[in-house]
């Protein structure tokens, strides 16, 4: 089983249905059979898709309305592979986009949810954060594989703890099957005692700690958004499972050694 993470920056990049073009070529070169990715942005006011567009999305929310220009669903036209997908919006982006979140599987999603993990659950508020998952059956065992974005460790408003907590409710929910959690967690794994020491002591395993073959991890290499001062390498795009495996490897992609760099984050690719 193969599974990529990336917070795609999506419509906030230049070039940008190049880099779509970049993301969906690696794609195909590497036939991931799970894809989670954040920030998947759609224009306010865009012209809704109709049914007959969306034969394989699966609702995690009811009545959700996907624009034309959702970038999931531009990434789906671009790489001319079937893949069954989900998309839910979190929060107003950069003033004029929904930004969302979305996963994408290979084979078909059995069943689909959405949760809040933050208590603020205002649309034009950053601060509001879910997660969406999907149940799929990759290589002969269901599976859930679940997509979040999260905030920071030290926010006085909607601490990472806090929002860990609530979306560990949710999972707890969920461990009869096998669990992968995913995404960017806004928290480095070098800090100790914050998010990411915490995600472990609730019994998640790091596949990049525990993969044979990987690199230095680091997913943030400048200052982003949400991270402006940066200038070091961060890694804080994780692929978390509830059981312990050993992956075959775990690499860092779309950072121009393994594809092409098509957003400000790098990317998480895992093999089992």
């Amino acid at each position: 089983m193969k599974i990529m993470t990336l917070n795609t920056h999506a419509w906030m990049e230049t070039d940008q249905l190049r880099k779509i073009e970049d993301l969906a070529d690696y794609i195909r070169e590497q036939q991931f059979d799970v894809i989670a990715l954040q920030e998947v942005n759609q224009s306010k006011g865009e012209e809704a898709l109709s049914a007959v567009s969306l034969d394989r999305f699966v609702q995690a929310e009811p009545e959700t309305v996907i624009s034309q220009d959702n970038y999931a669903y531009v990434l789906l036209q671009k790489l001319g592979i079937p893949y069954y997908w989900t998309w839910i919006p979190v929060h107003t982006g950069f003033v004029k986009y929904d930004e969302g979140l979305a996963i994408l599987t290979r084979k078909p999603i059995t069943s689909a949810f959405s949760e809040y993990v933050s208590v603020i659950r205002d649309y034009e508020n950053y601060r509001t954060r879910k997660i969406v998952g999907v149940k799929a059956e990759i290589d002969g065992e269901e599976s859930w594989f679940v997509s979040g974005h999260f905030g920071w460790w030290n926010d006085e408003e909607e601490p990472f703890r806090r929002q860990w907590d609530a979306a560990q409710t949710k999972l707890d929910t969920l461990k009869e099957l096998p669990v992968f959690i995913m995404g960017d967690f806004n928290n480095v794994a070098e800090i100790r005692n914050e998010g990411y020491d915490y995600v472990i002591e609730k019994g998640w395993h790091d596949l990049y700690a525990t993969a044979s073959a990987k690199d230095d991890g680091a997913t943030v290499t400048k200052a982003i958004k949400g991270w402006d001062d940066n200038k070091s390498k961060l890694r804080i795009d994780y692929i978390f499972s509830n059981r312990p495996l050993r992956a075959k490897s775990c690499h860092v992609v779309m950072n121009g050694i393994r594809g092409a760099v098509v957003s400000d984050h790098f990317g998480v690719a895992v093999e089992l």
